[in-house]
């Protein structure tokens, strides 16, 4: 087994990075530092009082105290110390301090090291975290299965993702160490953030070989991600299989898959995965039934949204503050501001507080509606309530003085953003630059562009059509035309290419 890990040992070592960090190699092989070790207390049975440990002063100071004692503690007290640094997430310091262990000559063990690969780890120096691993062999220790699973999450941290899974391989082909369901849940999880959903998915086949098979975690995060790539037929086959094996689906995992099947707004298959989840007793939470609230608001169908709500209040669910605002959402999509106000009247009578989204959504209903007095209204209540404006909440109001023809007010607004240091973004620049060509302020909107560009936030191709699409308004045939045909200049750029023809349809009509 030994030199079949060393091979994968000397395969894992990364190339070498530059940085401050002292390599790994030198802490090992160092030599005694020539500390003199007279007048230091003796105590026959030191006693150590972690509980004093508040913040990594703390630790370094009662590392200090450690060291002094006699006789010295042993090394499972100094591995202790180093496992509660590492919680503060001071990943330097513990390996300051592991490097003082070693020149002072105070014992290390297999948990010790195992520590010091997950800090490098952590700092994204897993190439140090696999020259640790050989050191283990030096010391005649043999690594565990925490050991490989902490180089594996490193390297998933570190964005080596095949180097990743070819190590895992590795481990079970050559039956190195037997992975559990901590190592088999860091390799699923880093796959499916990294996008690999499909390697993730087949792996799950292949756990299935070893004694550790996936628990429901597992299958969990891998249909979750199925859903999110928009795989729901493979996710809804993936929850099938595991249902086969004598695993039983969580909450968590139907809610991934029912909203998976909103977003492609296949109703029947809701309703009968809901059923399914009946029947197999799950009690449904608010985080479920808020899936289907919001998927039903989104589509404009707030009857169906209504239902679902009036279900919750049956199982003695009480809808929260993301059901309301999705009502409120739903009900402004359809033009029903009044009932959306009515939904944010009644969220303080349930004991909710309108969170600074539910105010943005109802704003954004009363600008849709002409109402920018009452938006006002609300825009100047919120900070009031002990909310904080955010640059969409405030955009949403620039949005709706524009569309009322306030034009200076919108422009006042805007500077007032920036002076209460809310920085805009490429959509406030965006309503912005419509806003004044709306009014014919073609030179006001370059002007902002520039602005705008100076400031790092480049123009896309929402901009460029307000632009071009304002300058024909006003006559201005040659300025649009050149302008179109500058942006043609950018079709070599990827994210250009797919509009070229939608420009030139749009010009067309206008020249």
């Amino acid at each position: 087994m030994r030199s079949s890990t060393m091979v994968l040992v000397h395969r894992g070592f990364a190339a070498q990075k530059s940085g401050t960090l002292a390599h790994p190699i030198s802490l090992l092989c160092s030599s005694f530092h020539n500390h003199s070790r007279k007048n230091r207390p003796f105590s026959p049975k030191p006693g150590i009082d972690f509980s004093c440990i508040h913040e990594v002063d703390d630790a370094v100071c009662l590392f200090r105290e450690m060291l002094r004692m006699r006789p010295q503690p042993s090394v499972v007290q100094f591995t202790k110390l180093l496992n509660g640094i590492v919680k503060m997430k001071q990943y330097s310091v513990a390996l300051k301090l592991f490097d003082e262990m070693l020149q002072l000559g105070v014992p290390v063990d297999e948990y010790t090291m195992t520590i010091v690969i997950n800090c490098y780890c952590l700092l994204n120096r897993v190439d140090f975290g696999f020259a640790i691993l050989g050191s283990f062999f030096k010391r005649g220790y043999e690594p565990n299965v925490t050991t490989f699973g902490t180089l594996i999450k490193g390297l998933f941290l570190d964005d080596k993702v095949i180097d990743a899974e070819k190590f895992f391989k590795k481990l079970l082909a050559r039956k190195i160490c037997e992975p559990n369901q901590a190592m088999i849940l860091t390799v699923i999880n880093g796959l499916c953030k990294a996008g690999h959903t499909l390697t993730a998915y087949d792996l799950l086949g292949l756990f299935g070989k070893t004694s550790c098979k996936p628990d429901v975690f597992c299958y969990t995060t891998v249909i979750d991600s199925l859903c999110k790539d928009r795989m729901v037929d493979d996710a809804l086959q993936l929850l099938a299989k595991m249902i086969e094996q004598g695993i039983s689906p969580t909450i968590v995992t139907y809610s991934s898959v029912v909203k998976g099947l909103c977003n492609f707004s296949r109703w029947k298959d809701v309703k009968d995965l809901i059923k399914e989840i009946a029947d197999h007793k799950i009690s449904l939470d608010v985080i479920t039934f808020n899936i289907l609230v919001d998927a039903f608001c989104m589509e404009g169908m707030v009857k169906e949204a209504e239902d679902v709500v009036e279900i919750m209040m049956q199982r003695n669910i009480s809808p929260d503050t993301v059901t309301c605002n999705a009502m409120i959402d739903g009900y402004i999509l359809v033009g029903q501001i009044d009932k959306a106000r009515k939904v944010f009247d009644s969220m303080s009578g349930r004991g909710l507080k309108p969170s600074i989204i539910s105010y943005s959504t109802l704003i954004n209903g009363y600008c849709k509606k002409g109402n920018v007095e009452e938006a006002w209204r609300l825009f100047l209540e919120a900070p009031c309530k002990g909310l904080d404006y955010d640059v969409a909440t405030c955009t949403t109001m620039l949005q709706g003085l524009f569309r009322e023809g306030r034009c200076a007010d919108g422009l006042k607004f805007f500077k007032d953003m920036q002076a209460h240091q809310l920085i805009p973004n490429l959509v406030t620049y965006n309503t912005l630059l419509k806003g004044l060509c709306m009014n014919k302020q073609i030179a006001e909107a370059f002007s902002f562009l520039h602005i705008m560009e100076d400031r790092g936030v480049s123009p896309d191709i929402t901009t460029y059509s307000i632009l071009i699409h304002g300058l024909c308004k006003d006559g201005k045939l040659e300025i649009a035309r050149n302008l179109f045909n500058t942006l043609l200049q950018k079709v070599c750029n990827p994210t250009f290419k797919y509009i070229q023809p939608l420009l030139v349809h749009f010009v067309k009509k206008d020249l």
